[in-house]
């Protein structure tokens, strides 16, 4: 992989006003002070499923992702899961995840937190393996993928057996959770999360349920436990924070994390309401031609990024040109209303 570069002077990555300064106030409620009382290698925030970018070749295009590692930094994001599935990550060698993954870490630089996914291989031994040789190239935490570790038809007590292997066998290794929808999705019951957060080596866990009363009872579980539970779903985010969820980890945070970060701060706040009806309302939006199309959508704020997909190749005609061009001046509306800086500027 090549060294990290510097960024071409013609690009000016701002920043977002930090929680602290913003003219409106934290919510008393948030959890984002409880990182270190928990011991958790990972804060609380928004911690986007990075998309990796491709050269027209199809190769990692590592200039590029120098680029868009800045973007979500000056964005106000609390750190980055790569090598998950909006990285295409089984598209991706072996050499390949464990690249990206040092290259993401490597641009980060410290500024923010970054986990890989890691369970990859046909068995326990295997998968343990390469999670030993994922946490080498610095990631915080490397994280589980739930349907990796059974298959569709083996029963919760089977996975149960098997991460429990997996444990044994990556000793104190920080680990997370995907509730990854590919080949299959398989779904943590609060039950079960309870287990895992008392373990105390899971720091990240990226919900997908879609059930408000489950969402509910895992973040209870995941309370006092360095377990920190991150939102997958938009349409469920704002009443998952009022019930004390730790962020927000969705597609739709490879377009905007800007306003995501602003909700997970602010979700007592008057506008925050109003705020996660927009976000309903575009949702379907971001997902047509995903992921190529929030490269894309980076594109157009300057973050110098083609839009090349190995999973699912794509060309954005004229109609999908102006919807992307309507989105972003909708989110800058919304960034001038609620007082975020741009994040990247071109000069």
């Amino acid at each position: 992989m090549p060294s990290a570069i510097l960024l071409p002077p013609r690009i000016l990555f701002g920043r977002v006003t930090g929680w602290n300064d913003h003219p409106l106030q934290e919510s008393e409620e948030s959890k984002v002070s409880d990182d270190d009382a928990t011991g958790s290698a990972v804060a609380s925030g928004v911690w986007p499923v990075m998309v990796t970018p491709f050269t027209d070749e199809g190769e990692i295009d590592w200039v590029g992702l120098d680029h868009m590692v800045e973007w979500y930094v000056a964005s106000g994001v609390a750190g980055l899961f790569t090598v998950c599935l909006s990285s295409e990550m089984y598209a991706l060698s072996r050499e390949e995840k464990l690249a990206l993954a040092e290259g993401v870490v490597k641009r980060a630089s410290g500024r923010i937190g970054v986990v890989a996914s890691g369970t990859f291989g046909d068995t326990v031994e295997a998968k343990a393996e390469f999670v030993l040789e994922m946490v080498e190239t610095g990631v915080d935490a490397v994280v589980l993928l739930v349907c990796q570790m059974a298959e569709k038809e083996e029963k919760d007590t089977d996975w149960k057996t098997k991460v429990e292997g997996l444990l044994n066998l990556t000793h104190d290794t920080p680990l997370g959770l995907y509730e990854c929808p590919s080949p299959y999705h398989r779904v943590l019951e609060p039950q079960m999360m309870s287990w895992l957060a008392g373990t105390g080596r899971f720091h990240y866990h990226k919900d997908a349920c879609r059930r408000l009363d489950w969402i509910e009872e895992k973040i209870s579980a995941s309370r006092n436990t360095p377990l920190q539970f991150l939102n997958a779903q938009t349409t469920t985010l704002l009443d998952s924070l009022r019930m004390g969820a730790d962020g927000f980890t969705g597609t739709a945070s490879n377009f905007f994390p800007s306003l995501h970060d602003w909700l997970c701060r602010n979700f007592d706040n008057p506008l925050a309401d109003e705020l996660q009806q927009f976000l309903n309302l575009v949702d379907p939006c971001i997902r047509h031609k995903y992921p190529a199309s929030a490269r894309y959508f980076q594109s157009l704020l300057g973050v110098e990024v083609g839009t090349h997909s190995r999973v699912r190749p794509v060309e954005f005609d004229e109609d999908d040109m102006k919807v992307f061009s309507a989105l972003k001046s909708s989110v800058q509306v919304w960034q001038s209303k609620l007082g975020i800086e741009t994040a990247v500027e071109a000069l």
